[in-house]
């Protein structure tokens, strides 16, 4: 079976813990062919981020297209942005693309440290309205107006509970034309958690792009990342990174 291919647009983490690493690491291992955009460069561990660079937008936008124009693209996973110019590239580029795509809009790395700036996240807007869905955390579906807000813009979502308190994990899925759907699990409790958010972005991702419907492609996904944490090597003195390479399907 010809593995689906991947595009990923979104941010370097050093430490391989998050961002294209993680991103890279999860489509693998879900059979997927992963190719990448990089938006921006980080100097960041599992204590936080030291620094970032964000790349020119006509550069971005050259690295997708590039895999566009000559491999093509089943689906999209979208992550750190970077800057509104970037936002603004991604989402032209992106009317153009016929495939699911999956946003994550990035505001703050695990470790609590800023990755998006006010203007970058007015421009979420068009992309959360391009996107086959949205997978905000608690503070990002916060900042983005709350899921009542989200749900009457008739944005397809999925808000991810790994923040919230509490022994038992909610995830709903809210969407236009359908009541919202939840999952939930036990908590795990650990502080290797870096990259949870990527991961599952980009496991929805290669879901859709293998042809696996929205529901089905959450479920899996959410196992992959359950999977990946209690995976984890423990490294770092901080919030480390998941296991995705050790998790077994």
């Amino acid at each position: 079976m010809t593995p689906p291919r991947i595009l990923i647009i979104a941010g370097s983490d050093s430490s391989g813990g998050a961002g294209i690493q993680a991103d890279i690491k999860t489509v693998t291992m879900l059979g997927g062919h992963a190719m990448t955009a990089i938006t921006a460069i980080t100097a960041q561990n599992t204590l936080g981020v030291q620094g970032v660079q964000a790349l020119p937008a006509e550069m971005v936008v050259a690295q997708a297209q590039s895999c566009i124009d000559d491999i093509g693209v089943d689906a999209v996973k979208i992550g750190m942005l970077g800057s509104p110019e970037i936002s603004a590239a991604v989402a032209d580029l992106l009317e153009r693309v016929d495939a699911p795509i999956v946003f994550d809009p990035v505001m703050v790395a695990t470790s609590g440290s800023v990755l998006a700036d006010d203007a970058t996240i007015a421009g979420f807007e068009r992309l959360m309205g391009m996107a086959t869905l949205t997978t905000p955390n608690v503070p990002e579906l916060e900042a983005l107006g709350g899921a009542e807000a989200l749900a009457s813009k008739g944005v397809s979502f999925l808000a991810k509970g790994g923040d919230a308190s509490g022994p038992v994990l909610t995830d709903t899925l809210y969407g236009p034309g359908h009541a919202p759907l939840s999952w939930q699990s036990d908590r795990i409790e650990t502080r290797h958690t870096h990259g949870t958010g990527c991961t599952m972005a980009s496991a929805i991702a290669t879901g859709l792009g293998a042809g696996l419907n929205l529901v089905d492609a959450i479920e899996q996904a959410r196992h992959f990342v359950r999977a990946a944490i209690l995976a984890a090597p423990g490294f770092g003195a901080g919030n480390g990174p998941l296991g995705q390479q050790a998790v077994r399907l």
